[in-house]
């Protein structure tokens, strides 16, 4: 097998990858629903379009769906993902559930994962809710980051939901994991 040149990700994302409820986890206005949204934003920190963001989280009180039906929402099946584009400005939002931490005394997050133009793969990253900072404080990933770098990883509570902008380079850039090696079970 010979290798081939790398291509970047986009600037396709608004043609081919939303679908309908794409962003809506659960229906706005829901009992329990909360608004998790910010911004993609580039080095110089203006915010990027035609960028898609991605979410997986856990239900509220911890367990992580198994439902297929992601790309077809029923209106009632909580499957955990979620998928939004940018605007003109760079903004993303879901409207989703808060999600539970999955093992006693974890932190709760939402996995994100950022496709964009220019990107030569897709990044991945984190994003905790900012309220329990024992569970914080001990999550091993958090933990392994100099504390400076720590907050790119923690939403913040707003008077709408959740903030959590997402910076690819430049000051306070999102800390990203390389996810190269893993394998799902």
């Amino acid at each position: 097998m010979r290798a081939t040149p790398g291509q970047t990700v986009g600037p396709f994302f608004h043609y081919g990858l939303p679908y309908d409820g794409d962003r809506d986890l659960v229906p706005p206005g829901s009992v329990g629903a909360v608004r998790f949204g910010g911004r993609v934003l580039d080095g110089t920190g203006a915010g990027l379009q035609d960028a898609l963001v991605e979410i997986w989280q856990a239900r509220p009180d911890g367990t992580v769906p198994r439902e297929p039906g992601s790309l077809r929402r029923d209106g009632w099946t909580f499957t955990g993902f979620g998928r939004a584009s940018t605007g003109l400005d760079g903004r993303y939002a879901f409207s989703t559930l808060e999600p539970g931490p999955t093992e006693p005394g974890g932190a709760a997050f939402f996995a994100v994962t950022v496709f964009a133009r220019g990107l030569m793969d897709r990044l991945f990253t984190r994003a905790y809710l900012p309220d329990d900072a024992v569970a914080l404080a001990a999550d091993p990933l958090l933990s392994s980051l100099p504390e400076e770098r720590r907050s790119t990883l923690v939403a913040r509570r707003d008077a709408r939901g959740l903030t959590f902008d997402i910076r690819l380079q430049g000051a306070d850039e999102t800390v990203f994991l390389d996810l190269s090696g893993y394998r799902s079970p």
